[in-house]
C-alpha cells in the first residue's frame, strides 16, 4: 500500500536549490534512511513528507486517512505534564522508562525539562502512537547506548512506513532497507542499508570521473576541429559548431566538498603533565554522588571515551576536568602547557545576526583571510561565509560551533556528544582528524561507530558512584556486556525451566554460607579502583623504560638491564589488567 508519493518536488533556499524534481514513493513496510551533507535539505524533506511544509513545485499524493507521527529536531510538547504529553496508559510509562525518563519526571511540566529530556519525551510520544508513517529526525540525539539498542528493536517491530534521518551508522545499517541520498540538489536511492549507500556513492563518483575523462577527450578533438582554417569552417554545419562549443564550455560538476578537512593548524605542544584527578567526587544537592574517588592521569596522546547510561555523570565529569565546576571532593591539577577546548552538548552560543566569518573570528577580532581559509576547510563556501548564522541548518550550526572550538587551537580537547546533528561525511573526516591529532582527547558519545574509531580506552560510569577505566575501548566493553547479558539470560531461562519442572527446591539454591562468601558491590568497586591505580602506575613505569631504551645508545649492558625491568613492568601491567577485567565481570554478573 502506497502511503506517500512525491512527484518532481522542488525546494530551495536563498542562493541555491535544496532538491529539484525529487520523486519518491513510500509504501507500508518501507524503511528509508535519508542521508546527505548538512544543509542539503534532509529536515526540509521530512517536513514536506509529513505535510508540515508545502513544496515550491511538484505534487504530493497521500493515502486516504493517512496517520503520520513525526519527531522534529526541535519538538513542541503540549500538555500540563510529561505523561499527558506522551499519553496515558502503561505503554507510555514503559516507553518513557526505556528512554531514560523516570517516574519522577512524569508529573513535571514539559517546560521544566532540559533540551535532551524534551527530545526523549517527544520521541516517546511518536513511538507510542506511530501511525501509518513514522518520521524521525535524529532520534538518537540525547539517547544513551542502551536506549539506542532498544530503539533499534522498537523500529524493527514497526509494521508501517519509516523515514529516518540519523548520523548513527549502526542504526542505519541495522534498520533501513533503502537509503535516499541528497547530493547537490539531486536525490539518489540505494537499495539496502548504509553499506550499500557507500558502495553506490563510490560507484557514482567513479562513473563521474570516467565521464569527465570522456568529455575532456571529446572536447580536445572538437577544439582541434574548430581551430582548422577559415575555408574549412565555412563548410561546417552550424549545429555541429554549436554542439562543439557546448562540449568545450561544459564543466564537470564540482565536488560537494572539495579538499581535505585540514584541522592541524598549529596545535601547541603539550607537556608531560596534562590533567590529573586525585580522589575526585561530585554530586548535586542531597542526592548521592554521581562518582567518587576518581583518580585519573591523562596522557599527552590520550584517547579516552566516557560511557554510561544517562544521568551517571558523564557531562559532569567533563565539567570538572574543564574547571567549569569545582568537585565536591578531591583535586584537579592541570599542566602549565594545557590549552583546553570544550565542545559541550549545547555548543557555543551563536549570534544569529553575525556572519559565519564573524562568528569564527570571535567578538574581539575582525575576520581576515585566515578565518576564511579555516571556514573553507570546514566546507563553508564563500557565499555561506558572508551569510548570517540564521540561514544555517541545525547540522551546519553544530559544525560551526565545532569550528569555533578548534579555532582557539587547543591541545586538550573535551567533546561532549560531538556527533549530534553532524552528517555522516563530517563524522568520518572528524574521526580521521582525531586519529592524527597531536593532543589529548576525552569524548562522551553514544555513537558506537564514532567510539570504535576514536578511543583506545573507556571510563565506565555505573550510576552508583563508581568510575573505572576499561582497556580496549568501546568495542571491548560492549562485547563483554553482551556476553554477560547472554549469560544472565541463559541463567534466567535455566532457573525458569527448573521451576517449571519442579526442581527449584531448597537443594538447588545456594546456602546462606555461600551467600555470605559473595563479595559485595562496594568491595568489588574498591578492588577495581585499586587495580586501576596499579595499572596506571605500571603504565608510567613501562613508558619510562621505553623512553630509557631510546636514549640508551649502544650500551648493551644498560639495554639488557632496562629490558629486564621493562619485561617485569609489562607483566605486572598485564596481571593488573586481567584482575580488573575479572572484577568487572564479577560485578556485571551480580
Amino acid at each position: 500500500m502506497i502511503l506517500v508519493d512525491l512527484d518532481a518536488v522542488t525546494m530551495t533556499r536563498p542562493g541555491r536549490p535544496l532538491f529539484e524534481k525529487l520523486s519518491l514513493t513510500v509504501s507500508r513496510g518501507d524503511r528509508i534512511g535519508v542521508v546527505g551533507l548538512n544543509g542539503t535539505g534532509k529536515s526540509t524533506l521530512l517536513g514536506v513528507l509529513a505535510g508540515a511544509i508545502e513544496p515550491e513545485a511538484g505534487t504530493i499524493r497521500r493515502a486516504r486517512d493517512l496517520e503520520v507521527s513525526t519527531l522534529h529536531q526541535r519538538p513542541d510538547l503540549n500538555g500540563p505534564t510529561v505523561l499527558d504529553a506522551v499519553g496515558a496508559g502503561w505503554e507510555a510509562a514503559a516507553v518513557l522508562d526505556r528512554l531514560g525518563i523516570g517516574t519522577e519526571l512524569h508529573d513535571r511540566s514539559p517546560a521544566e525539562l532540559s533540551g535532551g529530556q524534551a527530545k526523549r519525551v517527544a520521541l516517546a510520544r511518536t513511538l507510542v502512537k506511530p501511525g501509518d508513517l513514522l518520521i524521525l529526525d535524529e532520534p538518537t540525539n540525547h539517547l544513551d547506548i542502551d536506549g539506542i539498542a532498544w530503539l533499534e528493536e522498537r523500529l524493527a517491530a514497526h509494521t508501517g512506513g519509516l523515514l529516518l534521518v540519523t548520523h548513527d551508522r549502526h542504526l542505519l545499517d541495522s534498520v533501513t532497507t533503502r537509503i535516499l541520498e541528497l547530493d547537490r540538489g539531486t536525490g539518489y536511492v540505494h537499495d539496502g542499508g548504509y553499506a550499500s549507500y557507500l558502495a553506490g556513492r563510490e560507484e557514482r563518483e567513479l562513473r563521474s570521473v570516467e565521464n569527465e575523462k570522456v568529455r575532456r577527450n571529446l572536447a580536445r578533438r572538437e577544439l582541434e576541429w574548430l581551430r582548422r582554417g577559415a575555408p574549412a569552417r565555412t563548410r561546417k554545419p552550424k549545429a555541429h559548431i554549436t554542439a562543439a562549443k557546448a562540449i568545450i564550455g561544459t564543466k564537470a560538476q564540482e565536488a560537494a566538498r572539495s579538499g581535505e578537512l585540514d584541522l592541524h593548524f598549529g596545535t601547541p605542544r603539550l607537556g608531560d603533565k596534562v590533567v590529573e584527578l586525585e580522589g575526585v567526587g561530585h554530586g548535586w544537592g542531597d542526592a548521592p554522588e554521581l562518582f567518587s574517588d576518581v583518580t585519573l592521569s591523562l596522557d599527552p596522546r590520550e584517547r579516552l571515551g566516557v560511557v554510561g547510561v544517562n544521568g551517571t555523570g558523564k557531562s559532569t565529569l567533563l565539567d570538572v576536568i574543564s574547571g567549569r565546576i569545582e568537585p565536591r571532593s578531591g583535586s584537579v591539577d592541570r599542566g602549565p602547557t594545557v590549552r583546553l577546548g570544550y565542545h559541550d552538548q549545547l555548543g557555543r552560543e551563536l549570534d544569529e545576526s553575525r556572519t559565519v566569518l564573524q562568528t569564527i573570528a570571535g567578538p574581539h577580532e575582525s575576520p581576515d583571510w585566515t578565518h576564511s581559509r579555516l571556514a573553507e576547510r570546514f566546507w563553508f563556501d564563500g557565499d555561506v561565509q558572508h551569510g548570517p548564522v540564521s540561514l544555517l541548518s541545525g547540522g551546519e550550526r553544530r559544525r560551526l560551533q565545532l569550528v569555533t572550538t578548534l579555532a582557539a587551537k587547543p591541545n586538550v580537547l573535551l567533546l561532549d556528544e560531538p556527533t549530534n546533528d553532524l552528517d555522516v561525511d563530517t563524522l568520518r573526516v572528524l574521526e580521521d582528524f582525531l586519529e592524527e591529532w597531536p593532543g589529548a582527547l576525552m569524548v562522551v558519545s553514544h555513537d558506537r561507530a564514532f567510539l570504535e574509531r576514536t578511543v583506545a580506552d573507556v571510563i565506565i560510569l555505573d550510576g552508583e558512584g563508581f568510575a573505572g577505566r576499561r582497556p580496549g575501548g568501546y568495542a571491548s566493553w560492549e562485547e563483554e556486556r553482551r556476553a554477560n547479558r547472554s549469560r544472565g539470560k541463559a541463567g534466567a531461562k535455566k532457573r525458569a525451566k527448573d521451576g517449571a519442572n519442579g526442581t527449584s527446591d531448597r537443594s538447588k539454591r545456594p546456602s546462606a554460607d555461600q551467600d555470605d562468601r559473595a563479595r559485595s558491590s562496594s568491595t568489588l568497586h574498591h578492588l577495581m579502583k585499586e587495580a586501576d591505580k596499579v595499572m596506571r602506575k605500571m603504565e608510567k613505569q613501562r613508558n619510562g623504560f621505553v623512553a630509557a631504551l631510546e636514549t640508551a645508545g649502544t650500551d648493551h649492558a644498560e639495554i639488557a638491564r632496562i629490558g629486564r625491568e621493562l619485561a617485569v613492568a609489562e607483566s605486572a601491567l598485564a596481571e593488573a589488567e586481567e584482575q580488573w577485567l575479572e572484577l568487572a565481570s564479577e560485578l556485571e554478573d551480580r
